[in-house]
């Protein structure tokens, strides 16, 4: 269902969001950059470390995630212009499904954390919208801009789209969700999510109890 590309955004995304180094500019950067030193506090944490420990971690950064992440604006741009004929109940239930796909896709790639490197540019604000703009560094030494599309929900900012390389998250999965409803259906899709998400969890289980344990 997910192709490479989106495989490679996601893979870059969460890496990107891993080591956040120089100077933080305003408000939206501030806030992003809090919540990425808790995940990476998670992850350095001994008491989620070991076997057994995996899933414990995996909550642990996904409630971070649902701090920073306005999954449900994420869920309805992904959806375009299908997000209106969808009754309440269905929104909330496609809500759910694409939130945790992405959550355990991301997540499955913060924990191949190397210690890359960011550097923050001067954020844009355009009232309640911003963006920032964020520089990669691979070890390779490759630079790769990574844009991270921010609301302001209260007092918070959220993201609610990543752009990596000019290429958009939202984008990318409103193209192949757009594709499968148009030569199947709604219920389809739902149906492959929900698919995707029993064989995560499954796997997820498989790996928590393979996983050996760390001194």
């Amino acid at each position: 269902m997910m192709s490479l590309r989106v495989l490679t955004i996601a893979a870059a995304c969460v890496a990107a969001v891993a080591a956040p180094v120089g100077a933080v500019i305003g408000p939206a950067a501030e806030q992003l950059k809090g919540a990425i030193d808790r995940v990476l506090k998670v992850l350095e944490d001994p008491n989620y470390k070991g076997a057994g420990r995996q899933v414990q971690r995996r909550v642990a950064v996904r409630k971070i995630a649902d701090d920073i992440f306005d999954f449900p604006e994420v869920a309805r741009r992904s959806l375009g212009r299908h997000w209106q004929a969808l009754s309440e109940k269905q929104r909330e239930e496609f809500t759910g499904l694409f939130s945790d796909l992405l959550e355990r896709s991301y997540i499955s790639k913060i924990e191949l954390y190397g210690g890359e490197k960011i550097t923050y540019l001067a954020e844009r604000v355009d009232g309640d919208v911003a963006t920032v703009p964020t520089r990669f560094l691979s070890k390779s030494g490759a630079e790769i801009p990574v844009d991270y599309r921010m609301l302001k929900r209260g007092d918070k900012w959220l993201v609610y789209d990543v752009n990596i390389e000019g290429v958009s998250l939202v984008s990318n999965y409103r193209t192949q969700f757009n594709k499968i409803i148009q030569t199947s259906s709604y219920n389809d899709l739902v149906q492959k999510l929900r698919n995707k998400q029993i064989e995560i969890t499954t796997d997820d289980k498989s790996k928590d109890k393979a996983e050996p344990a760390k001194k």
